[in-house]
């Protein structure tokens, strides 16, 4: 019996110690779910990473626990009582009390932080920064599940006692389908596939068809344009031409490639760097060519270069981060925990770009035709013969971009010399006795050197090169002939003697002292060309000095890394204020993530592969949301740009940690793959309709219980109504095109530019080809909401106002689609009903219903005896007699407004 006794007590104490363990860990407080959300809105603006009044901040860890200016501690982990934090949360004196002239915290809000200071006051770092775990999908028991997707989004719907739509109507799901993956409404002959067959398999096989289209690349690149701020024009008051058109064609490939987004990232931010690139790769590293500059006369160089590498910094931070990285310019970010210092240590990674703010938008890769293209492949032939195909690749690179430059910035010393702009030493004007200083030059390696200059002067002029000093040893001489004025720039070169020595060399400038000689732009130094003892180098060697002066054509903008000898220094701007730097920093991520690993050399590079290295937490995420955001309307993160603790909370955060690993582990950065797992999940496929319940429960539809209402995007709109109408050109790349538009809207003083309107079929091609100048952006486009790209733009505000549909009934585009519509209506038949329901099906692919044939019925007559009345109004509008005609014009161009049209459903 005593036996028994002790064994019940035992039991008992067991249970009062599991009870007591459960009941701590059910109360065991949350710092990001529970305490983060209210320092957030009530204390951080003063206590945050900018103002940490009283010596006391929440950004970081540190800052919160160490002792502030009054010498005691804010926060004493396992001691609320004692910490002062909550003794000024809870005084009574509205001179004391916390937070500062505002209203005091709820009851309950001080008893969560509390509890918080009483479990020991666990810090965790805000959610975006921690990797997302290897998560399993809820098990649902449900045959509306189609795959992973539709588990999470089903059991969020059960968790708030809602059901899921039924799936929408063949016409409207086919459509919808298209809309998102090729930005077209669907071909006729694909509508009629799936209206015989609407099945789950037919419709992978169209998504499948889809996503192999061309079109789908065409429709993916105008979002990743509006992220990489890509224009025809560089900007600023003057805003002249920039050829970079081949960067838009190479996003465009890329996406029907299905490059993996690893790669994609890669080739964008250092294609230069990667080991021999090829012409593609440099192409691609267009995206930080994109940034706006200033060509003006007068302007600082300095200051607008300055201006481009802080925008590729933030521009970098938000596309592939989510974070506002712009925030931390002038000082520690307000909210997250990123240091000012930082910011300068990301601007490291770009700040040795050899780009600047110069109007021959250097570097550049050059484009040969004819003669020059023939003469450049004889020497690509010479160098695989006598050497290898990369070294061949190699002298194609320098060739075609004359890099790396090495500007008079860089140049490690110099006498008798002027510049032209403070701040700046792109113009470096020289004089007769001047000298230039390049240290550290490996002769082993260099053959050759090239000056690139600007010169008015007819008559030549002699350099000398030297090595060690001013009056060393002469290893090669040249000359130095007219260049034709200021703005064209030509190379001058010779081949030097080469040493065993690594050693400084002097160019010398002959002439009288004060005897103008030249402007330099920059020094090229090559390695020799292969085959240099065999008949038909010398040959070889010409056509090679002939093609570095060849201007080339189709030129497009590129970014090339400064040689690693003539690297700038970067320093934090205090306040923000590039003239004015503080201490030296060098290449490194914030703190908050892992470092790049330090075997990798400390370059954009490394940088740009350290984002997709696939423990990086935020990059498979962010971009995923893209995804999801461009499909649905609305990302899993409403706030796309913002990943932050200022970001809106996930609405499905394990879906988004889910799909984030899908993408990155097991789609191997795969894009198509994404795209279709989301299409095929039935939560893509619910219908838009929607319940008074839903209104109710969920009006801005973050629980997915159906599908969105999205107006189309300002260039599938017009694409819509030219492809209604049969004429939409499929032709894709090439430069830029100029449709039809408004007389009057480029009216510019004095940069020269005018519209010149395309002919033949480049006015009817699609929108992401209109040509793109940021102060006068394409009218129809702009006032749909689309960007002017002078920045990155991950979201476009949709608004819905009376100017779109004064677009839409009477810019010259839309009106000229509706006359096309409406004879290809008129030839259908002679009945008015089945000339109505043609136009209807030409645009929406479905019946039309009895209700709205007859309003359009109306319509028509209405308008045939406004015609019959005012016939030459008729004349106008069709250039005929023909008053039927005229009357169905304006009932499809009526069509090509309905909501329906220019809404996916």
């Amino acid at each position: 019996m005593k036996h028994i006794h002790y064994k019940l007590l035992s039991f008992f104490g067991i249970c009062v110690f599991l009870f007591q363990f459960i009941s701590c860990q059910e109360d065991k407080i949350s710092f990001n779910e529970e305490i983060r959300p209210i320092l957030n809105k009530n204390c951080i603006s003063c206590h945050g990473g900018v103002k940490q009044s009283g010596g006391f901040g929440m950004v970081f860890r540190e800052n919160a626990l160490r002792e502030t200016e009054s010498g005691v501690l804010a926060i004493i982990p396992g001691e609320p009582n004692e910490s002062e934090l909550v003794k000024r949360l809870r005084h009574n004196d509205p001179e004391i009390r916390m937070p500062m002239e505002a209203e005091p915290l709820k009851e309950e809000e001080i008893v969560l932080i509390e509890k918080w200071i009483e479990q020991g006051a666990e810090w965790e770092e805000h959610w975006a920064f921690i990797s997302p775990n290897s998560i399993v999908p809820p098990a649902i028991d449900s045959s509306w599940v189609k795959n992973e997707i539709d588990q999470f989004v089903m059991k969020k719907l059960v968790d708030n006692k809602l059901i899921p739509s039924k799936v929408a109507d063949p016409y409207t799901l086919i459509r919808r389908l298209s809309l998102d993956i090729t930005g077209l409404p669907p071909t006729e002959d694909q509508v009629n596939r799936f209206l015989v067959d609407s099945s789950y398999q037919n419709y992978e096989q169209l998504a499948d068809e889809m996503l192999a289209s061309p079109k789908y690349g065409e429709h993916w690149a105008s979002m990743w344009l509006d992220l990489a701020r890509y224009a025809d024009s560089r900007g600023y008051e003057k805003d002249s031409y920039r050829s970079i058109w081949q960067y838009r064609d190479w996003v465009i490939k890329a996406f029907n490639n299905d490059m993996p987004f690893d790669q994609f990232t890669v080739e964008q931010l250092a294609g230069d760097l990667l080991p021999n690139p090829n012409i593609d790769q440099l192409v691609a590293t267009g995206f930080h060519r994109n940034s706006v500059s200033n060509d003006e006369g007068g302007s600082d160089n300095e200051e607008f270069r300055v201006a481009s590498v802080i925008d590729r910094v933030n521009t970098t931070w938000e596309v592939w981060q989510g974070i506002t990285m712009g925030c931390v310019q002038c000082h520690s970010h307000p909210y997250d925990p990123i240091k000012q210092e930082e910011f300068y240590s990301s601007y490291a990674f770009f700040n040795n770009s050899t780009d600047g703010d110069l109007p021959h938008d250097l570097p550049q890769l050059k484009t040969f035709a004819g003669e020059d293209s023939t003469d450049l492949e004889e020497v690509k032939s010479w160098i695989v013969k006598n050497a290898s195909k990369e070294e061949s690749n190699k002298w194609e690179r320098i060739i075609r971009t004359k890099e790396p430059m090495i500007r008079p910035l860089l140049f490690s010393e110099f006498d008798n010399v002027s510049f032209q702009n403070r701040g700046d030493q792109d113009f470096m004007v020289v004089l007769g006795g001047a000298f230039i200083k390049l240290s550290d030059v490996d002769l082993r390696k260099i053959a050759q050197v090239y000056l690139q200059y600007y010169r008015n002067e007819k008559e030549s002029t002699k350099v000398i090169v030297r090595k060690d000093s001013v009056n060393g040893e002469k290893i090669g001489e040249f000359d130095l002939g007219y260049a034709r004025g200021w703005r064209n720039l030509t190379l001058s070169g010779t081949e030097i003697q080469q040493s065993n020595d690594i050693t400084d060399v002097y160019l010398v400038f002959e002439g009288e002292k004060d005897e103008y000689k030249c402007t330099v732009d920059g020094i090229l130094l090559t390695e020799s060309l292969p085959g240099k003892s065999l008949e038909g180098y010398e040959n070889i060697r010409t056509i090679v000095d002939a093609l570095l002066i060849k201007k080339g054509e189709k030129n497009t903008a590129i970014v090339c890394e400064n040689p690693e000898k003539f690297q700038r220094k970067t320093h934090i701007f205090l306040r923000g204020n590039w003239m004015v730097t503080g201490q030296e920093v060098t290449p490194s991520v914030p703190g908050i993530f892992d470092s790049i690993p330090a075997d990798k050399p400390a370059n954009r590079l490394s940088f740009a592969q350290w984002l997709v290295n696939g423990k990086n937490p935020l990059t498979a995420r962010v971009i995923t949301n893209r995804f999801w955001n461009k499909i649905f309307g609305k990302g899993l993160i409403s706030t796309v740009e913002d990943f932050g603790s200022q970001g809106e909370a996930p609405s499905h955060p394990q879906l988004l940690d889910w799909m984030a690993l899908k993408f990155s582990d097991d789609y191997k950065w795969s894009i198509k793959k994404l795209m279709k797992l989301i299409v095929m999940s039935n939560t893509y496929r619910q219908s838009s309709s929607v319940s008074t319940e839903l209104l109710e429960k969920d009006p801005n539809n973050v629980l997915l219980a159906r599908a969105p209402r999205v107006r189309l995007s300002a260039e599938q709109v017009r694409d819509q109504a030219l492809m209604a109408s049969g004429l939409l050109s499929d032709k894709m790349y090439g430069p830029s095109v100029m449709p039809t538009q408004p007389e009057g809207v480029w009216q510019v003083v004095y940069s020269g530019q005018s519209w010149k309107t395309s002919k033949g079929e480049d006015k009817y091609r699609r929108g992401l080809y209109t040509y793109l100048r940021r102060s006068s952006p394409y009218p129809s486009f702009i006032t749909f909401d689309a960007s002017n790209r002078e920045f990155c733009l991950s979201r476009r505000i949709r608004t819905n106002t009376p100017l779109q549909a004064l677009v839409t009934l009477n810019d010259s585009v839309y009106f000229e689609t509706a006359q096309v519509l409406a004879k290809e209506m008129q030839d259908t038949s002679e009945d008015l009903k089945k000339q109505l329901e043609h136009g209807y099906q030409k645009l929406l692919f479905k019946p039309l219903s009895v209700e709205k044939s007859k309003i359009l019925e109306n319509l028509f007559h209405e308008t045939y005896q406004y015609y019959e009345e005012n016939e030459e109004e008729a004349k106008v509008v069709t250039g005929t007699d023909d008053i039927q005609l005229a009357t169905l014009i304006i009932v499809a161009n009526s069509l090509m407004n309905l909501d329906e049209v220019i809404v996916k459903s």
